[in-house]
């Protein structure tokens, strides 16, 4: 019978110590895991506030770049300015940046760009794409990597400014591509939680000469008018930089913010885990020492 006991004993001991060190195991990578996401937490509260400061920035920025691109606007609206017929070259210019964490901001663009071209197959042959950013490159190129025309990088580390926007027209007006229309696409900034997919117009020389009430503005002449529609690509380029900035920010934003809530129910919840699991694990010690020291008795 001692022989007995002493072998039983021998099992519960053998028992007892896999059960802790499963306990163990299980607390350490749930303190792993726990300590990861405080990490990851303390990171999105940084670049909340990061964003929360350019945002600032690019608000008070917005103000001062919208008189370019509505005056540009409206000139086309105020001349009638329309495309001209039997011209089915276009072009699509995709406002965004080479940074992410942003929601959506800039899939919307991409998004909004391929169901257009894939919506008209005949369009899409005539259509050449401009990238402001690698992230639309990166979504755009999947389909239409014949349409890119070029890629403008280094776009979001820093506030966009007109010289930029400058750099993009010329690349643009050497690029030889001609084209009837076009459109700038970009996010209009609305609220700090709102913004909506915006469109400029492009149009070619030769539809602002044939326009209709071209003449109610004096002293145009071919220099005149081409020097004024590189002015105006630019304008409405550097404005919808803008807007694009203002409205990444706003949404990179409320992101973090949501990210660093996530992160705090996901620390709760770990938490509460921690401690039910340790609370078993002693439980559980407990009461194998007590059986133990029963049956010796």
């Amino acid at each position: 019978m001692l022989c007995q006991g002493i072998k039983f004993l021998t099992l519960t001991a053998a028992q007892q110590q896999q059960t802790q060190q499963r306990g163990m195991a299980t607390l350490k990578s749930i303190s792993i895991r726990l300590k990861s996401v405080k990490n990851i937490q303390k990171i999105t509260q940084s670049m909340k506030m990061v964003s929360a400061a350019k945002y600032n920035r690019a608000e008070r920025d917005l103000k001062q770049a919208k008189p370019l691109g509505q005056g540009s606007k409206i000139f086309y609206e105020q001349a009638e300015v329309t495309p001209v017929e039997g011209d089915t070259n276009k072009l699509m210019v995709a406002v965004t940046s080479d940074r992410g964490l942003c929601g959506a901001v800039h899939t919307g663009i991409s998004r909004n760009i391929r169901d257009t071209l894939l919506a008209n197959a005949s369009e899409r042959e005539n259509t050449k794409i401009v990238c402001i950013g690698e992230k639309s490159r990166a979504i755009l190129q999947r389909l239409f990597a014949k349409n890119i025309l070029f890629v403008a990088t280094e776009v979001g580390r820093k506030p966009p400014t007109f010289n930029d926007a400058a750099k993009i027209t010329i690349e643009l007006m050497n690029s030889g591509y001609s084209f009837g229309s076009g459109k700038i696409i970009f996010n209009r900034f609305r609220s700090v939680v709102s913004y909506v997919i915006d469109e400029l117009p492009l149009y070619s020389k030769q539809s602002v000469t044939s326009a209709s009430k071209i003449s109610l503005y004096d002293s145009l002449d071919n220099d005149v008018i081409q020097s004024y529609l590189e002015f105006s690509l630019a304008s409405m380029l550097f404005y919808s930089m803008k807007e694009g900035a203002c409205s990444e920010q706003s949404s990179r934003m409320t992101a973090m913010d949501n990210a660093s809530k996530n992160a705090g129910e996901m620390i709760d919840s770990l938490t509460l885990t921690f401690n039910r699991t340790r609370q078993a694990v002693i439980t559980r010690e407990l009461i194998e020492i007590i059986s133990g020291a029963a049956a010796l008795e």
